[in-house]
């Protein structure tokens, strides 16, 4: 695991039980301080990545996977909510995997996957289950937050591993990939600086429903991963949130 470009200095590192985060630094030139943009490969019996990346990163995505498993043998493809970071290359990966389909919550493939995937998309419900062989992960609903009405995360329950989108994003290139240290502190600078949640009222009763499953690895968009009480961090951001 580590550099799979060295020109980009994308990368792939293992950060729960087969679970991959794929990373691509954004110079400071690009955005101020340096930003990361990553994609999570769950790689089991049928295979599943949370993000696609960006359309441009995504021969660097490609190249990164290749180096764990054939990009061909993809089968879920799956995102938070339709933004480019999230879903731009949505497509990209269902022309480059024959069987795989896109996956995402009942009202995301309503209104974006069911006319933007180049196939019939899988919705699921809220709280509802799929199975990937020995990994399970189970759908959140989360609309508005941190954005976007079609929001929502993937929790692994084996690994207890949450798929956590934009919450807690850090910025800065050079972060690792995963890390037992502060990441609230970090991540409540740059949402202040950025102001990219949607200031939804149901913040609280959704961050609880998230802490409800008492993750021990956030597997975050931007910035470091976090292994710990992962119920505690979600607490600890509502109540920062609320504030």
């Amino acid at each position: 695991m580590g550099i799979t470009n060295a020109v980009a200095g994308t990368r792939i590192d293992e950060i729960a039980d087969s679970i991959y985060r794929i990373s691509t630094p954004v110079p400071p030139t690009a955005i101020p301080g340096g930003f990361t943009f990553n994609q999570f490969l769950l790689v089991d019996e049928e295979p599943l990545l949370f993000h696609t990346g960006p359309r441009q990163i995504f021969p660097l995505v490609h190249e990164a996977m290749a180096s764990v498993m054939p990009p061909a043998k993809l089968r879920w493809v799956a995102y938070s909510h339709w933004e480019p970071d999230e879903s731009g290359a949505l497509n990209e990966w269902l022309g480059t995997a024959p069987q795989a389909v896109a996956v995402q919550g009942a009202v995301g493939v309503s209104v974006c996957a069911s006319d933007q995937a180049m196939r019939p998309p899988r919705a699921l419900g809220d709280g509802e289950v799929l199975s990937l062989g020995g990994k399970q992960v189970r759908w959140i609903d989360t609309p508005h937050l941190p954005h976007g009405w079609d929001c929502g995360f993937l929790f692994e329950t084996r690994t207890r591993t949450l798929l956590a989108g934009d919450l807690f994003t850090q910025g800065g290139r050079d972060v690792a990939p995963v890390v037992e240290t502060d990441i609230l502190g970090p991540s409540e600078a740059f949402r202040r600086m950025a102001d990219y949640y949607s200031h939804t009222r149901s913040a609280a009763t959704l961050m609880e429903k998230l802490a409800g499953c008492e993750p021990a690895t956030l597997a975050c968009m931007h910035g470091s991963s976090w292994r710990g009480d992962g119920a505690k961090l979600l607490r600890e951001l509502a109540k920062s949130l609320d504030a």
